[in-house]
């Protein structure tokens, strides 16, 4: 058989059901076999075909896979921010990328023989688990071991690039059965490192769990009900964020630099942080990463040795082992009674809402805080939903949506590359046919993929776009007003950014639109088109100098560097009266930031 049809049953047998791409004359072989055997959905860019295939894995409910198939040369570099971002946020991607025929690579003694040929393998290898280029078939089971990397241990992407001659080589046929594509097993801490970590929490006054992306969704679905009666605060990341409900009885928020501020503060205060399946970036710890949890202890678990060894932010214990593993045992165990901690923890909850008065929303527009507590009334327990990936529209969200129980959430913030959530929401909608996919993002990051209207029309896409509109990048806009006083540069369109006409744009796909003011964000006509099978666009109209508040303040030094505030000290500062409230677990600092 053709290797590209063995190629194919292969990734069929490891549970591939979809492939995204662009057509090109490198991967013709690929693009028929696996037309074939697989749902290959063509984009416009191939960038969208890497997020959607990264986005298609996460939003999986039932474990179906998608991959990204691109051609030599421009295919391959169009999709190395998709590569990157799932690099960064350790996601499962698999890109198989078409190269020239062997005879015509230049091996590094020319920069070009073959026609649109370029190094894949040279330009992918820093950012993926792994990247080989095949000048020869090869035998099953190392190919399935090379993409079952991409799932093993510490995801990342895998890619594989596949001359055109080797594609259409003649081999003989082999079946990739479930010995050969069993997956291996984890890294497992020791039961007497489990019951030191168990004991240590029995006897913390002030312990808090900290899920992050490592955790996957099936771990914290089963120990939902465990979660309520061991009674310890529990916080997310950002990549876990629907690992939990809102309404958990132990849940505490989601931590960030741009996270919530009771969040914030409860975690601060914390006598002992054991933080599973996280990296602990310092977008999770604060730039000011020596004041994360300062009068505790922090305990992480995490399957990549190094982030347990780079240094920030200062850890008690470092274990490397899968954290889903840790916390299914760690949860069958008896932990103490942190009652008197958890209420204490819900009070700091109840005194500090998501959305604070402080910021500025002139008349006639709305509030973005208050569009999306809105917006998280009416979503359902089992829609997607995608709060993009950078600027204001992704901050809101992550700080003000409530999320609810069998929701799914994706965002890719490691790279907080704007364009990623049109893609993302095309291969979240793949892979839930049947579900809803709601997405928020803001005017200048849609710009950036906006190609893709017509990939999500043309498939028939249950999926309701928010587009917040307030005329450009407003995180640029806000960071030229704070430390540049004021003087904008390309950042709307009175200083050049090219931006559509977005209700104009919609209508040349046929995709129904309507535009959001504070006078009919309740109107009949928007809720029939949000609850409506199909696609619809809403431009929410937001004020160009809305504020963002709260959120963690930095400064330029005298010698020109950032510095900036730790997570429980975000701007505005409190009133004295709920610093006594809310903040009883740590001294009364001096010398903040203003």
């Amino acid at each position: 058989m053709k290797y590209s049809d063995q190629i194919g049953d292969w990734l069929l047998a490891l549970g591939y059901t979809h492939c995204f791409y662009v057509g090109g004359g490198n991967i013709m072989h690929l693009i028929e076999s696996l037309s074939l055997r697989l749902d290959c959905h063509p984009v416009i860019n191939e960038v969208a075909a890497g997020i959607a295939a990264e986005y298609f894995n996460e939003a999986s409910r039932g474990g179906a896979k998608a991959l990204a198939l691109v051609t030599a040369g421009p295919g391959l570099t169009n999709i190395m921010t998709a590569i990157a971002g799932a690099f960064l946020e350790s996601r499962e991607l698999l890109v198989i990328g078409g190269q020239v025929k062997t005879a015509d690579l230049a091996h590094g003694t020319l920069r070009q023989r073959g026609i649109q040929e370029i190094d894949g393998v040279s330009i992918t290898r820093p950012i993926t688990i792994e990247s080989v280029l095949l000048e020869e078939p090869l035998e099953m089971q190392t190919f399935v071991d090379l993409v079952q990397a991409s799932r093993h241990g510490r995801k990342g992407p895998v890619f594989i690039e596949i001359p055109l001659d080797v594609q259409a080589r003649q081999v003989e046929p082999v079946t990739a059965d479930e010995a050969a594509i069993a997956p291996r097993p984890l890294p497992r801490i020791t039961d007497q490192v489990l019951a030191e970590v168990a004991d240590r929490i029995r006897h913390a006054t002030r312990p808090v769990l900290l899920l992050g992306g490592g955790i996957d969704r099936a771990t914290a679905a089963d120990l939902r009900i465990r979660f309520s009666e061991l009674g310890i605060p529990l916080a997310t990341t950002w990549n876990a964020a629907d690992r939990i409900d809102a309404d958990h009885p132990a849940y505490v928020g989601r931590p960030n630099t741009w996270g919530q501020r009771s969040a914030n503060i409860v975690l601060q205060q914390a006598d002992l942080l054991v933080a599973l399946g996280s990296r602990l970036g310092m977008q999770q710890t604060g730039f000011n990463w020596q004041q994360f949890v300062p009068n505790g202890e922090v305990i992480q678990v995490d399957l990549d040795r190094a982030e347990l060894e780079k240094g920030h932010p200062r850890i008690a214990k470092g274990l490397c082992a899968d954290a889903n593993d840790m916390l299914t045992r760690l949860a069958r165990m008896e932990l103490g009674d942190h009652a008197e901690w958890l209420a204490y923890a819900r009070h700091v909850r109840d005194a500090l809402p998501a959305v604070e008065a402080i910021n500025n929303t002139a008349d006639s527009y709305i509030s973005p805080y208050c569009f999306v507590e809105h917006i998280s009334t009416l979503c359902h327990p089992s829609d997607t939903i995608i709060p993009c990936s950078s600027g204001g529209a992704f901050t809101v969200m992550m700080q003000a949506f409530r999320q609810k129980a069998g929701q799914i959430m994706i965002t890719n913030k490691g790279l907080a590359s704007m364009g990623y959530g049109l893609s993302g929401a095309i291969g979240a909608a793949f892979a839930n046919p049947d579900g809803r996919v709601v997405l928020v993002e803001g005017d200048g990051g849609f710009a950036q993929n906006l190609q893709e209207i017509g990939t999500a029309r043309i498939n028939g896409l249950n999926l309701k776009i928010f587009l917040f509109d307030d005329g450009g990048y407003a995180s640029i806009r806000a960071t030229q007003r704070s430390y540049f006083k004021g003087r904008y540069v390309g950042c709307d369109r009175g200083t050049g950014l090219g931006l559509p006409d977005w209700e104009k744009l919609f209508a040349a796909w046929s995709v129904p639109v309507m535009t959001l003011e504070a006078s009919n964000m309740g109107c009949a006509e928007f809720s029939a088109s949000f609850n409506q099978p199909g696609m619809a666009a809403f431009v929410v109209k937001l004020d160009p100098d809305q504020t963002y508040f709260p959120k963690i303040t930095s400064r330029i030094t005298d010698s020109g560097t950032m510095e900036s505030n730790p997570l429980h000290l975000m701007t505005p500062e409190l009133d004295a009266d709920i610093v006594d409230s809310v903040l009883r677990y740590l001294p009364k600092q001096g010398g903040e930031i203003p």
